[in-house]
């Protein structure tokens, strides 16, 4: 099954809501970065929240950048979204020993660390970015962006994250929900809400046992009347191109780019978010060269 986002709201109008299948871009992550488990499952559930919070945005043309600092083994961890809720991403160190809490349960907020910040940047395709950042609170990811909306922009948000690895170190599931609640929200709405986040309990179990995101906000908000609104196909999609990379080449400056030609071999760059390796020879620096 392809990935996708589902949009839904109460019939109050008091509750919006999405949930996600993330496995095939969390897959696809893995394979590009070659990912050992516990970064696999730091690195899909950033992707996964990035992909909700794109879409979220609905700015045509829009982007969102969420980057999570921890202090931990892992690094940096870059994920970025366009309008669609399309992703790719990477994570500075995804060869990292295995970190479990205990046999079978990986520690991921031991990976990303809490020493830090996340920081999200939204592209409005306005003058400047609005960026947002928030200390964060477990590195367990969903713990921290639902900091993040209640801190940076006062929205009371529930935010769940799975990532299943198999045993052959593949992703088995992924997925996650974002539901957040709209102003004038009574307080049995709120407690409606929270029982049933409890009920429902992890979302991993959820998506291990083959749930799609419609069937998982049924079950989370089962005391609610759901209008389901509009389902979009999310893939990892990098957007790299010869003619980018070009571009990326002339920013350096003329000096820097003749140095490259009068060393008379060709080089290589490769595009940090998938797996695309661009090459030119010294006559092509050369013809950048004559066009500047």
């Amino acid at each position: 099954m392809k990935d996708y986002i589902v949009r839904a709201m109460t019939k109050d109008g008091f509750v919006k809501a999405m949930a996600i299948s993330s496995t095939a871009i969390v897959e696809r992550a893995r394979m590009i970065h070659k990912t050992t488990p516990t970064a696999t499952a730091a690195f899909g559930r950033v992707l996964t929240a990035a992909s909700m919070m794109g879409n979220v945005q609905k700015v045509e043309n829009g982007a969102l950048t969420l980057q999570i600092k921890g202090g931990g083994p892992l690094g940096t961890i870059l994920a970025t979204s366009d309008a669609v809720g399309n992703v790719r991403g990477y994570v500075q160190n995804p060869s990292i020993t295995l970190l479990e809490k205990y046999a079978g349960k990986l520690d991921v907020g031991a990976a990303v660390g809490t020493d830090g910040m996340l920081t999200v940047i939204r592209d409005l395709q306005m003058k400047e970015p609005y960026i947002g950042t928030v200390a964060l609170v477990t590195g367990e990811i969903a713990d921290d962006v639902t900091a993040y909306f209640a801190q940076s922009e006062q929205t009371p948000t529930a935010c769940a994250l799975g990532v299943l690895i198999d045993t052959d170190q593949s992703v088995k599931v992924a997925g996650g929900y974002l539901i957040q609640l709209l102003p004038g929200a009574p307080d049995d709405v709120i407690d409606r809400l929270e029982s049933g986040i409890q009920k429902a309990g992890a979302v991993t179990p959820m998506l291990a046992e083959g749930l799609t995101p419609e069937d998982i906000l049924t079950r989370v908000m089962h005391e609610f009347e759901l209008e389901f609104l509009e389902t979009t196909p999310v893939s990892y999609q990098c957007y790299c191109s010869r003619e980018r990379v070009t571009s990326t080449l002339i920013a350096i400056g003329k000096k820097d780019l003749q140095e490259i030609a009068d060393e008379g071999k060709p080089i290589t760059i490769e595009c940090q978010f998938c797996d695309t390796t661009y090459e030119f020879t010294p006559e092509e620096i050369r013809s950048i060269l004559k066009n500047l």
